[in-house]
């Protein structure tokens, strides 16, 4: 893994309620963002890394998931982790 426990915890601070609240919706879609915009980094120099692929899909999935599961909820809060990290959707 890239991230540094450190680093998680500026993540989560930043998006979700408090640095050591790591259940928010919030937290991790911002988490899961910037793993895939690491792994899609990583691929573009190793396009044969099938592996790490399978593990951008998935992790793709999952924050699909979190959205999906924000945007039911609070459509409030969801329009704000959008514009905050600039997904489209």
């Amino acid at each position: 893994m890239h991230l540094s426990t450190e680093q998680k915890q500026e993540i989560f601070a930043a998006h979700g309620a408090s640095a050591s609240d790591t259940g928010t919706p919030e937290g991790q879609i911002a988490l899961f963002t910037e793993r895939i915009n690491h792994l899609t980094e990583h691929l573009k120099s190793n396009r044969k890394d099938f592996g790490s692929e399978k593990a951008l899909v998935d992790l793709v999935g999952k924050r699909k998931k979190l959205l999906a599961y924000l945007k039911e909820k609070d459509i409030l809060r969801y329009r704000a982790i959008l514009e905050k990290l600039n997904l489209r959707k």
